[in-house]
């Protein structure tokens, strides 16, 4: 029995890992429907960091901190295939500042001593190469690493990101005129067009400010496309929305019209901070729903047709933001959902020269300030199930699923040392599910069943229960779709988790008008599919 057991792990080990795997990718990338996919007509999913290289110092950041080498290994070992790097238009058009400034005179310039010390320790052969040919040696150290990379245009000037009224938001602002900007495009996608670990080229980030409008997206975006794909037809072509990348909704009714295919990828972003009302105002089912809406109407109609990258979200991973914390846990479930491609914002804990601020700690980060240190365990934990490929364009295959935990980043399981218990754990070592038509979670090629055994009880995985009543029928509701309700003696009870782990069904939490204060989160569950 023990080696059955173990051989089933095994099995579901190996299953994760082959579809985690992004080494030897065959480029270039192109997209087919929905999805990425390579030259063999396989998915490629990207699973993606920020790493800022768009500030000041027009230098990729944390250099001074750890070596370029050991930055790019430790993205691979926290489960990461691919960098979103930003960098500033100036770094294109201004010859200047490229090619004339080094390294040490763009810190000397600014002040920065400290830094110039540390990157002549820790980067000695890049502290006196131009500024662009730093910007290619990561780019060159990801590829050896077997790290894709999506170039993306962050702004124009370099400094932080991004005000309203910076008049550096929409085409046509002071710092954003159009001809420079695809001047700047072109150059860039001309420099890596012999990069094969370069697959993407995000056009712009976050458009905003007053002038912003649906027809001069239109005539400037595919002017850009256009552009960038006459210089470099290897690269996908990803395109923003509105209002800081929140809102694409315009795209349902007049598509984009491009000489070429098989390239066109959108781009969204998604922080609490604009939803910071709903999320105070709703208990945090209705808030989620309220999220889950906006993202379909802003951009989850266009999963039907084209890649969706969620290329910017995040929280403060100290986890000390109850707004951020939820609005996190339901985008993890919209993700999971929908196996979208994804970067997190961002890699390190610290700036060169953040708004006037030398040092600047940055909590939104993978990596503490020392730039090697994993700042929070348990926030990537959050992010490893869709660091795997769980769908692709093969609608042949049998569709299954995995129940996932947002709060935790875990996956329910059958227990390693109790067959009727049932656990979270690493989602690479979960059984498959099937969720039947009437609404019972069974076990795949298993005549056990999930039942519930009555109110804070553990649930149990059950053969003789399959069939009977309403203990093993588990309906999702609520508006966040992430409540599974069962009943018990004319209650109703959702499935939840205790302090060991173990899923156990109590009260549902937050669905009879419950204000913000109430939290289900531990009570979120998401029924993902699996069609690998």
């Amino acid at each position: 029995m023990k080696t059955t057991k173990v051989l089933e792990r095994m099995f579901c080990f190996i299953f994760f890992l082959l579809f985690s795997i992004t080494n030897n990718v065959a480029f270039p990338l192109s997209t087919n429907s929905r999805w990425i996919i390579n030259e063999k007509g396989q998915r490629v999913k990207l699973a993606c960091v920020n790493w800022p290289a768009h500030l000041q110092p027009v230098v990729a950041e944390g250099l001074s901190k750890q070596p370029l080498d050991a930055v790019a290994k430790k993205i691979m070992a926290m489960g990461f295939n691919c960098v979103r790097l930003t960098w500033p238009l100036d770094l294109a058009t201004n010859e200047t500042l490229a090619t004339n400034v080094t390294v040490r005179q763009s810190f000397q310039s600014l002040g920065l001593s400290d830094d110039i010390s540390g990157f002549q320790t820790k980067n000695p052969s890049m502290i006196d190469l131009p500024l662009i040919e730093a910007y290619k040696s990561v780019v060159t150290t990801l590829g050896n690493h077997n790290l894709m990379v999506v170039l993306d245009n962050h702004l124009t000037k370099p400094g932080w990101c991004c005000r309203y009224n910076d008049s550096n938001g929409f085409f046509g602002d002071t710092f954003f005129e159009p001809g420079t900007w695809i001047a700047g495009l072109t150059k860039i996608a001309t420099l890596f067009k012999d990069a094969s670990n370069v697959v993407g080229m995000s056009l712009r980030n976050e458009l905003r400010g007053p002038r912003q409008n649906v027809d001069d997206w239109f005539k400037y975006m595919q002017q850009g496309a256009e552009a960038v794909h006459g210089a470099n037809p290897n690269v996908l072509i990803i395109l923003s929305g509105l209002t800081y990348d929140t809102d694409l909704s315009f795209v349902r009714s007049r598509p984009v019209n491009l000489t070429f295919s098989g390239k066109l990828v959108f781009e969204i972003h998604q922080y609490s901070i604009p939803y910071t009302k709903i999320w105070s105002s709703k208990n945090p089912n209705d808030a989620c729903g309220d999220i889950l809406k906006i993202l379909d109407d802003g951009v989850g109609f266009n999963l039907r047709e084209f890649p969706v990258f969620l290329s910017e979200f995040g929280i403060d991973v100290r986890g000390v933001n109850v707004v951020q914390n939820r609005n996190l846990g339901c985008l993890l479930g919209w993700a999971a959902e929908n196996d979208v491609d994804w970067a997190i914002w961002e890699l390190g804990g610290s700036y060169y020269l953040r708004e006037g601020v030398v040092g600047m700690i940055e909590y939104y980060s993978v990596l503490d300030s020392d730039w090697i240190s994993v700042r929070n365990n348990s926030f990537l934990q959050r992010l490893s199930l869709i660091q795997s490929q769980l769908q692709g364009p093969d609608h042949q295959s049998k569709v299954n699923n995995l129940v996932f935990h947002p709060l935790s980043g875990l996956c329910m399981l059958q227990s390693f040392l109790d067959p009727t218990k049932v656990t979270l754990g690493r989602c690479n070592e979960s059984q498959l599910w099937n969720y039947t038509t009437d609404n019972t979670l069974k076990l795949q090629n298993k005549s056990l069943c999930l039942a519930n055994t009555g109110p804070n009880a553990p649930v149990k995985l059950s053969e003789t229960r399959c069939s009977s009543s309403n203990l093993s029928k588990w309906q999702t509701i609520s508006a966040s779709n992430m409540l599974l309700a069962a009943t018990s003696t004319n209650n109703s009870l959702c499935l939840d988790v205790d302090g060991d782990n173990t899923l156990v069904a109590t009260n549902c939490r937050c669905v009879n008008g419950e204000d913000s204060s109430c939290d289900p989160m531990s009570q979120w569950f998401k029924i993902v599919k699996v069609n690998k």
